[in-house]
């Protein structure tokens, strides 16, 4: 962690993404039948941070951590459900938003990153909803402002309580002069298909909007009284469930802890290591093939429960992902290399596209895209090393296409007798595991001329070495042993060089070619906007809006428009 952000933590050495039900501070988690209820009731005293309160259920990046841990688990550990209930444990109050005194007090880079994770939480419910059929019913019983509309409108359907009290609102703009950070302006208008003038007008008022007004204009699909507000939610969950597609066999599996150890420049997992050289700025982070065959069918992988190698994989690299976000953040680069037997590879790779009915696999595979999703949209360089040994295939190809850079070594290494480096497409490259932005990461590679997708496609299968997959344009550059070190060591050192801004401007521009979808304006065009707006003075300056929030002072804005 940078020393800038020390300065705010609370004892903990780092932020720790991993929890589970039997800690939480700030959900309750109840399951009945096929439905599950979400209860958000914030601990005020249990803020990540020293100096604010969560009052309100308003809530920090720890709120969001056991949200999103809770979002997964229902996912994996309980195939019955089909219905997720998102409630507030307050009276009168359904979630105030993030906490205006933690934004305040934390440093630009604290900030961006939260943002980031609970846009990704969010956007796991909807995919949860889409790809898993786990609905989600949000129940608005009193005032969703902020990131608590936000919440709620990551939801399919949302029912507010008609009491003249409850009401949603989008109060940054006026308040705060900061955007909603959460994906708020993009679904009200994407997703909710809200008019243009109406949007403007709730996104520009304080008080916020309730009643019928709230329904006529799409902020929320019904309101309902007080005293029928049960019997309705419960309505709704049946009908819900009965069109649900989830179709969960069994009993779940359960997510067990990860075995992890951290060391100054090391961190060490099962299939998963990252190694820190801060000093050049570096994570390199090594995959490891499994080192068992493939089960012979689902129930096998079932039995394997969080120990199945991909699913092992997926939990360790979003782990360490996350870990290094936010709290490396001088780290320039991330730097993927694998390395084991391909044909162990291969044949996992080949039981998920083969099992991708059974909704464990369904679920891991989805849970990979959405781990190389947070690779895609993480600012730093992200760099392949295809070497001899490798095991970049399928399923870890997706790491060498993800990449700013791809080198790949032609050859052998002289003094070594590993396999000389090769790449293996499969199925798995070309449609399971999409970027934000809804195309396949060849097809963003291969925009230009698509015939060079299908070439690509015709040698899934082979194993191909470093000249054939620089000719199909797999890899950035494949070099001689010669050549390697020295190109590798330049390249590192320039890239180290550069402002980590513009880097970041770069390369979030170049890697979402094409069409946009609401996911992919979520992370490029709103966090970009939110990205320099944390910056500026009428924000964050001594008189801006978020330090001047609830002291009575009001804010001073520099009112030119840049």
């Amino acid at each position: 962690m940078a020393a800038e952000d020390r300065k705010l933590a609370n004892q903990a050495t780092y932020i720790d993404f991993q929890t589970d039900a039997s800690r939480y501070r700030h959900w309750k988690l109840d399951v009945a039948g096929d439905v599950a209820t979400l209860t958000m009731d914030v601990d005020e005293d249990g803020g990540l941070f020293e100096g604010y309160q969560l009052k309100l259920n308003s809530y920090d990046l720890g709120v969001d951590i056991e949200l999103a841990d809770a979002v997964q688990r229902l996912r994996f550990e309980h195939p019955e459900i089909k219905v997720v209930l998102l409630r507030s444990g307050k009276n009168r109050v359904f979630c105030a938003g993030a906490n205006i005194r933690m934004l305040a007090g934390s440093t630009h880079a604290h900030k961006v990153n939260f943002c980031k994770f609970t846009n990704e939480t969010r956007n796991g419910i909807e995919d949860s909803s889409e790809n898993s059929g786990q609905r989600f019913i949000c129940v608005v019983n009193g005032t969703a402002a902020g990131g608590g509309y936000e919440l709620a409108l990551a939801a399919d359907h949302i029912i507010m309580a008609d009491d003249g009290a409850a009401a949603v609102a989008l109060p940054e703009v006026p308040l705060l002069a900061v955007l909603p950070g959460t994906g708020g302006l993009t679904r009200v208008v994407d997703k909710r298909k809200v008019r243009r003038d109406h949007a403007d007008y709730f996104c520009t008022i304080e008080e916020g909007i309730k009643g019928k007004r709230a329904v006529q204009w799409r902020l929320v699909d019904e309101i309902v009284s007080n005293s029928k507000l049960e019997n309705r939610v419960a309505d709704r969950a049946k009908e819900f469930a009965a069109a649900s597609k989830r179709v969960g066999e069994g009993t779940g599996i359960e997510l067990t802890p990860l075995q992890r150890e951290f060391h100054d420049n090391e961190i060490r997992y099962g299939f998963v290591s990252v190694d820190i050289n801060r000093e050049g700025r570096i994570a390199t982070i090594s995959i490891q093939a499994p080192e068992t065959e493939s089960p012979a069918d689902a129930a096998g992988a079932v039995v394997q429960g969080a120990n199945f190698w991909p699913l092992q994989v997926a939990r360790e690299l979003d782990d360490a992902i996350l870990h290094l976000r936010i709290n490396e953040l001088e780290i320039a680069m991330l730097v993927f290399k694998s390395h084991g037997e391909r044909a162990r590879v291969m044949a996992y790779d080949a039981f998920l596209e083969a099992n991708k009915a059974h909704w464990l696999v369904n679920e891991i595979r989805h849970y990979w895209k959405r781990v190389l999703k947070r690779v895609d949209v993480t600012s730093r360089t992200i760099v392949s090393l295809v070497e001899p040994g490798s095991c970049f295939v399928g399923m870890l190809a997706e790491l060498v296409l993800a990449a700013d850079r791809s080198y790949m070594l032609i050859g052998e290494k002289q003094g070594e007798n590993r396999e000389p480096a090769a790449i293996v497409l499969t199925e798995s490259n070309f449609g399971p595991y999409p970027m934000s932005h809804g195309l396949t990461r060849l097809q963003s590679r291969f925009q230009a001329d698509p015939s060079d997708n299908d070439a690509a496609k015709a040698k899934i299968g082979e194993a191909l070495d470093a000249e054939a997959a620089e000719e199909l344009g797999l890899v950035t550059f494949a070099l001689d042993d010669i050549d390697w070190d020295d190109e590798i060591r330049v390249f590192f050192e320039e890239r180290a060089s550069f402002s980590p801004d513009s880097l970041t401007g770069m390369e979030a521009n170049l890697r979402f070619v094409g069409p946009e979808t609401m996911e992919s304006k979520i992370f490029s065009r709103l966090t970009a906007w939110q990205n320099w707006i944390f910056q500026r003075p009428n924000a964050v300056g001594e008189e801006g809006a978020l330090l001047r929030y609830g002291t009575g002072v009001k804010a001073q804005f520099d009112m030119r428009r840049v």
